[in-house]
């Protein structure tokens, strides 16, 4: 399994914005072979930004693969890339985890 964590710094207020863009339900990650699940947090601790970040479990990293060729993110990617970064975006980081170990609740 392996975990992509995205981290979106926004002005103070506008997280929000963010959430909604990310936490839509379904979608088409949802139908790629491979994808666990997606989870959406803020952090509003700064005063001065917020912080938005996106968990993405996978299954493998050719599930990831599968993903960030598709058709469907290679298209939302252009319309980004047209649209231009909104104003209210600070900055952002994407990084990769190689899942070593899970603890689940014993029931």
């Amino acid at each position: 399994m392996i975990i992509e964590i995205k981290t979106i710094v926004v002005k103070p207020g506008f997280s929000d914005q963010v959430v909604e863009r990310f936490g839509q339900p379904g979608g088409p990650i949802t139908e790629i072979p491979g994808f666990i699940d997606l989870s959406v947090m803020v952090n509003r601790k700064k005063k001065e930004e917020e912080e938005v970040a996106i968990i993405i479990r996978w299954e493998s990293e050719e599930a990831w693969k599968a993903w960030e060729k598709s058709p469907a993110h290679l298209e939302g990617h252009r319309q980004s890339r047209q649209n231009g970064k909104p104003e209210y975006v600070i900055g952002g980081s994407t990084n990769f985890y190689d899942v070593k170990t899970v603890k689940t609740a014993q029931g």
